[in-house]
């Protein structure tokens, strides 16, 4: 059976009430194609290495929000928030038992971030936490801030900040337009500029950890080096999660390589 898709226009006043006190964790992710996603990481990998890395990553980012209530049922429920329509059976196996899918609106970066927000809201939840799925050791504890942070009363922005000037998580209770408008995206001021709008709205900004984003070769050397040598970002307060899936294909890529290095050694 494939997974659940949440249609906005087809839920009932019943499930609007049993989500009033839920916070929808959304994962933001694309369909995970051999040369549509990590198109960055090849080189150094081939395409479906980096393909193959990415769904690592979203089964790593699902898994750890589970722990926080990613089942519906719970404080929170987990979400995939998905590209393109059509592509939803790429996603089965890879979410776990509970999860649902929310398909993305067309358009800009920004827009599709607003319409998920605006959609999920819909769907009844009292909050929202829209996550990238490039980001596999992000310690629970950030989660679980951000969910508690949306618990409480009054209207805030949640934003977990990432190395590279951009951001790993946003969360809200109202799908706020101007923390989406006229950023400069997949720049070093996402970061800086959002908060700017939400200050500029008046809204209370809650700042998670820094952590960072997996999207080249330099940040993929800082996921290997914490995920097989145990060594903790220098930036990082707090230990990332295991990322128990991403690690283990990791360390089948090293000794893939291993394996062919020895075939190729020259013959004394």
């Amino acid at each position: 059976m494939g997974l659940r898709v949440l249609n906005v226009g087809r839920v009932t006043a019943a499930e609007r009430a049993a989500r009033a006190e839920m916070c929808g964790l959304a994962v933001m992710a694309k369909a995970p194609r051999a040369g549509r996603v990590k198109t960055r990481l090849s080189p150094p990998l081939t395409a479906e290495q980096a393909a193959g890395l990415n769904v690592c990553f979203l089964q790593d980012t699902l898994e750890n929000l589970v722990g926080l209530g990613g089942a519906e049922g719970q404080r929170a429920a987990g979400l995939v928030c998905y590209t393109p329509t059509g592509d939803e059976e790429l996603f089965a196996g890879v979410a776990p038992e509970g999860f649902a899918l929310v398909a993305q609106r067309e358009g800009d970066f920004g827009q599709r971030l607003l319409g998920a927000a605006e959609d999920i809201l819909a769907c009844g939840f009292g909050s929202v936490c829209l996550i990238d799925s490039d980001s596999p050791t992000v310690p629970p504890a950030a989660y679980e801030r951000a969910v508690r942070e949306l618990e409480r009363e009054g209207e805030r922005i949640v934003l977990g900040p990432a190395q590279d000037g951009g951001y790993y998580l946003i969360g809200m209770k109202r799908a706020r337009a101007e923390v989406f408008a006229g950023i400069a995206w997949s720049t070093a001021t996402v970061f800086a500029e959002t908060c700017e709008r939400a200050r500029a709205a008046e809204l209370e900004v809650v700042e998670l950890p820094l952590w960072y984003d997996v999207d080249d070769g330099a940040t993929l050397e800082i996921l290997k080096a914490e995920l097989l040598a145990g060594i903790r970002p220098g930036f990082a307060v707090m230990d990332g999660y295991g990322a128990r899936w991403t690690r283990e294909f990791l360390m089948g890529m090293g000794a893939a390589t291993a394996r062919t290095l020895r075939v190729e050694e020259p013959v004394e």
